[in-house]
């Protein structure tokens, strides 16, 4: 099934892919090179089980990935394509948009935060030129100034991606649920709750304050960081209390 639409006005505030996403879980399934999961094959493999157990999309990061998702699942893919660790590093590019367009992606997600892009172009050209494909545009963002921005700039769905992640918005040991209910308050197109999600319970919080959908990654997709954490806790546990047998 192609789950893409050309709609006839931009932004778009509603359409069958959107409807489809709404109140549901977003899976972001990424793995950095060297990781044991990293590679299109492993990636479409976790795709496939994360639509098994409900996703209702997933988020994934380079052409590759990308396209070989979009052969695996029947649900919208959310393409990206991280270059570098610095600065704008989410498709940082026009070029590296279309690419990821190219590759299968109903969804293009990008840095849409106040950072000059490393293309030089203005995010609404660049999300025009997006548009231009018949694909949609998620914009990453970090604060509700550069959400409010960048939905004026013609951007179909705001992620919260971001928020802790640059110099202008503050850390948190856990998700920004204030940034999802201010912009939920601040802007008509989908708000989508991103970064940090850990629990269902986080989850459900960020729907109950106005997010359309959740996305959530490591907490479902890195077994590495999952068996690290229940590792840590084992560690941690007081030797006093642990009985030997």
């Amino acid at each position: 099934m192609n789950h893409r639409r050309l709609p006839t006005t931009w932004p778009v505030t509603t359409s069958p892919l959107l409807d489809t996403l709404r109140n549901g879980l977003v899976v972001s399934c990424q793995a950095r090179p060297g990781e044991p999961l990293h590679g299109p094959d492993f990636m479409a493999a976790m795709a496939r089980s994360a639509v098994l157990g409900g996703a209702r999309a997933i988020r994934v990061n380079g052409p590759l990935d990308t396209e070989a998702v979009r052969h695996a699942v029947d649900v919208p893919v959310i393409g990206l394509w991280k270059d570098g660790d610095d600065g704008v590093y989410i498709t940082p590019t026009l070029t590296h948009a279309l690419r990821v367009a190219e590759a299968g992606a109903d969804v293009v997600a990008l840095d849409a935060t106040a950072r000059p892009r490393r293309d030089g172009l203005g995010l609404a050209e660049t999300i025009a030129a997006i548009h231009a494909t018949g694909t949609l545009v998620m914009a990453d963002i970090a604060t509700v100034d550069e959400g409010v921005a960048a939905a004026s700039a013609g951007a179909d769905m705001i992620s919260t991606t971001l928020s802790g992640y640059t110099p202008d918005s503050p850390g948190h040991a856990g998700p920004d649920l204030g940034l999802v209910a201010e912009l939920a308050a601040a802007v008509t197109v989908p708000v989508f709750a991103e970064g940090r999600y850990a629990t269902p319970a986080q989850a459900a919080q960020a729907l109950i304050l106005g997010a359309h959908a959740v996305v959530v990654g490591g907490a479902i997709t890195r077994p590495t960081d999952i068996t690290t954490h229940f590792v840590s806790a084992l560690d941690t546990f007081p030797a006093e209390r642990r009985t030997a047998k």
